[in-house]
Formats: C-alpha cells, structure tokens, sequence
C-alpha cells in the first residue's frame, strides 16, 4: 500500500459525516433566525473536521499501544497495528489535525470571543484522552458522554453561538438530537467490538450494558433523536418544516434492524456505515427544516 492510501486510511474518510452534520444544524438554527453567517460557519466546519481527523489518528495509536487493536480486529484495519504508518508518524499527523484546528480556533476566538477557547481547547483535550493519557475515558465506559457531548451539544451550539453571539434554546434542543444520532454510531462500533474490548480491558459502555442492553441502547437513541428533533416545533416559531427529518427514518430502518436483529462482529461494519449516512441524513433534513423555520 502506497503512504498516500495509508494516511487515506488512517483518516477514516467515513467517519468524516460525524462532523459535517452537526455543524450544519448549527448552522440551520442560525439560518431559521436570521443570523446565519458564512465564514463563521465554514470556520466551525474546517474546526470540526480537524478535531475528528486528530481524534482518528489518536485513536489509531493510543488504541494500539494499550494493546486493543490486534490481529483479532473485527472493524476495518488501523494503519499503526498493521505497520503501515508508525506511532511517530501518526501522532505527528494527529498533533497536526490538532493545530489546524486550534488556527480555525483563533479566527473563532476574534468572532465569537473567549467562550470559544474553552470549547475549542477542551474537545482537543477531550479527544486526546479519549484513549490516550493514564486514565483514557473511552476505557472507562464514558465513550458515549464525550461524544453525545462534544460532537453534539458543542458541536450544534458552539456553531450557532460563532454566528449569533449568543445560544437559544432551539440550539440546545436540536443538539440533543444530533447528540443521539452521533452517538448511535459509536455504540454500534462498540457492539461490534464488545467481545475483544473486554478481552482487552477496554471497558466501554457496551461492556458494560452487555449486548442485550447495547441493542436497547440504540434504540432508546433513535427514538431520543426524533422525539428532540420534534420537540424543536414549538421552539422554532410552530413552524412544521423542522418535520423534514421524518424522511430519514427510513434510512435508520436498516440498522435499527440488523441491532436488534441480532447482527454481531464483522457483519456490524456495513450497518456501521449505515448509521453513519443516517446520522448525515438526518442532520442535513433536520438542518434544512430548521433553516426554513
């Protein structure tokens, strides 16, 4: 494999929607009320898509040196455990993720003020240890609260806030759902993993909950995903077009059906993508409802 393909893989180039949806709703919040302003919110984009990039890349090498990626990986193959990128190489690609992303921080620092520092230092702090450091928390079963956190509540708020100079309570209703939709990914990730993690000692929530409780859990946030997205109605001034999100239910139908139909390891990876392109749907629907709010 060429070094070009293997950085290709290192940045996980369908994980990239768990992003860009999130920050389009932000963006659609501040659209439906009037105060949408473009490089703000190309700026919130660029930020988010670094912070994922760097993320992927410290999870690749972290997960690698605590011994939880091995031959026995049941997900698609990480650059660091099979030797095509070495730990050096990839924490330099991280920490260069990481200051591309803390240059989109300083333009966001000069709009939107010092708020955004603490967002923006906090999610890279977040993702560093995420699995790296002495207490990584997605080893300590706190996985789904950094992501329900940082690529939802932050992510939708933080974007409106850059543009708005201020938060709404629409904002933080549609990031709950963009909290769940996010997290939905993750969770089917662990699913899939709940049997070597805990080999590992990788203690994720689905290790926790056990795979009975893990496929309620995803259910419980789909359902969460569209009952905030709803609620959002009221506060966008009654207007029905935030209802658009209802065209993606379909599109969570697939792997609604493989969790709970009992889809386990490697048959997870294709409902993986799945939750992803519906995590993306949804985020886009719900950003153009909003916008038209």
């Amino acid at each position: 494999m060429s070094r070009r393909a293997a950085w290709k893989m290192a940045v996980r180039l369908p994980t990239l929607p768990a992003a860009v949806a999130p920050v389009a709703v932000g963006a659609g919040v501040a659209a439906g009320r009037d105060a949408f302003d473009l490089l703000p919110a190309l700026a919130a984009l660029f930020g988010a898509l670094c912070l994922q990039v760097g993320a992927n890349f410290a999870n690749d090498v972290f997960d690698f040196r605590r011994g939880a990626d091995t031959h026995d990986r049941l997900g698609p193959p990480r650059v660091t455990q099979m030797g095509l990128l070495s730990p050096g190489e990839v924490m330099a690609g991280m920490w260069a993720a990481f200051a591309c992303a803390f240059v989109a921080g300083i333009y966001l620092v000069w709009v939107g003020g010092w708020p955004i520092v603490a967002v923006g230092l906090s999610s890279i702090v977040a993702a560093i240890v995420y699995t790296g450091g002495p207490w990584p928390i997605g080893y300590h079963a706190l996985g789904d609260v950094f992501t329900f956190v940082f690529f939802g509540v932050a992510a939708v708020v933080g974007t409106y806030y850059v543009q708005a100079g201020e938060t709404a309570a629409l904002a933080w209703g549609a990031s709950i759902a963009m909290g769940c939709t996010v997290t939905m990914i993750l969770v089917v990730n662990n699913l899939r993993d709940i049997h070597t993690d805990r080999a590992a000692g990788k203690t994720t929530l689905a290790v926790v909950l056990g795979v009975k409780g893990t496929r309620a859990w995803f259910s419980i946030l789909l359902a969460g995903a569209f009952a905030a997205a709803g609620l959002c109605w009221p506060l966008a001034d009654a207007s029905p077009a935030v209802l658009l999100v209802a065209l993606s239910a379909p599109f969570a139908a697939g792997p609604l059906r493989a969790v709970l139909g009992g889809a386990e390891g490697r048959d997870l990876n294709a409902t993986l993508k799945a939750t992803a392109r519906f995590h993306l749907l949804f985020g886009l629907l719900f950003a153009a409802g909003l916008a038209l709010s």
